[in-house]
């Protein structure tokens, strides 16, 4: 039996350090992991984390492909699960609206599986309209969410805007693949 795929999108918050432990959460439950970096995340973490981690190439760009096929369009093709963890207030904007201008908001248009979405980000950010319709729109779309979490965030509030723990979000997608 072949392990499950799942693709982990991994975006600019701050909470970029705890999608290193849920994908080493991932590969030692046997999910073949591949991750796709904004360069937002990789101001925060390295790649070489999450390849150490996955034992699979991580995608940072799209004109790094040597293939003749395109890296997304072949992940696309095999994914039970596309997890965003964790997931800025810039990429649902952007899923929501069909933008796709780096390599993880083309792969998300591309992905025909599941969707879970691990918000993070600052309180008031969550709670903005414009946030809070697009969240409205992707829910309407059959897009999965976990958290946000209430409690103290990296900007110095508290609120609701902490990213679920990695075991909460490791959980919730073993109920969904």
């Amino acid at each position: 039996m072949s392990k499950k795929c799942i693709v982990l999108g991994v975006t600019g918050g701050i909470a970029a350090y705890k999608a290193a432990d849920l994908c080493s959460k991932l590969t030692q439950k046997s999910y073949d992991v591949h991750v796709i970096m904004t360069k937002s995340a990789q101001e925060l973490i390295t790649s070489r984390t999450f390849l150490t981690l996955s034992k699979n190439p991580v995608m940072t760009s799209l004109w790094d492909e040597p293939d003749w096929q395109p890296g997304h369009v072949a992940l696309a093709e095999r994914a039970e699960l596309l997890v965003i963890a964790p997931c800025t207030a810039d990429f649902i904007g952007k899923f929501t609206h069909g933008i796709a201008d780096d390599a993880l908001t083309t792969y998300a248009l591309t992905h025909n599986g599941k969707v879970l979405l691990a918000p993070a980000m600052n309180p008031e950010m969550w709670n903005n309209a414009a946030v809070q319709a697009n969240v409205a729109i992707l829910k309407e779309r059959g897009i999965e969410f976990i958290g946000p979490a209430p409690g103290h965030v990296a900007c110095g509030g508290d609120g609701l805007g902490r990213m679920a723990e990695p075991g909460e979000i490791l959980e919730k997608i073993n109920k969904l693949v």
